[in-house]
């Protein structure tokens, strides 16, 4: 009843940028906070990295490894996150991931739901 849909990975060099959305669709009635997650390859799963996150009011915060190079926004009206990813690093390849704590479905309850995870690869 309510999903998640993350775009915009690929591959990238050294240096370079990219921006993924995520978008919620569904029966939604609120939409909390919004956060971004990735999961480097070899890591065992579950052990996903915290990237950033914002609240409904616009708050945001972000890991120690982004900061500075990263940037995220999001559309309230289109229930849609965004993360600009600026001077991307090898290290920075992983699967990305969004989450939302959305009030949503039928009938509503507040619960936590998952894209399905964009690649982005950072390599010359």
């Amino acid at each position: 009843q309510v999903q998640l849909v993350e775009s915009g990975g690929g591959l990238v060099q050294p240096g370079g940028s990219l921006r993924l959305s995520c978008v919620a669709s569904g029966i939604i009635l609120g939409v909390n906070s919004m956060d971004w997650y990735r999961q480097a390859p070899g890591k065992l799963p579950g052990l996903g990295e915290l990237v950033a996150t914002i609240t409904i009011g616009g708050s945001a915060n972000y890991a120690d490894s982004v900061k500075g190079r990263f940037t995220i926004s999001r559309d309230n009206d289109k229930n849609t996150v965004f993360l600009q990813m600026n001077s991307l690093k090898p290290e920075d390849t992983a699967v990305y991931y969004c989450k939302a704590r959305i009030l949503g479905g039928n009938p509503p309850y507040l619960n936590d739901y998952w894209g399905q995870g964009t690649q982005v690869t950072v390599s010359s």
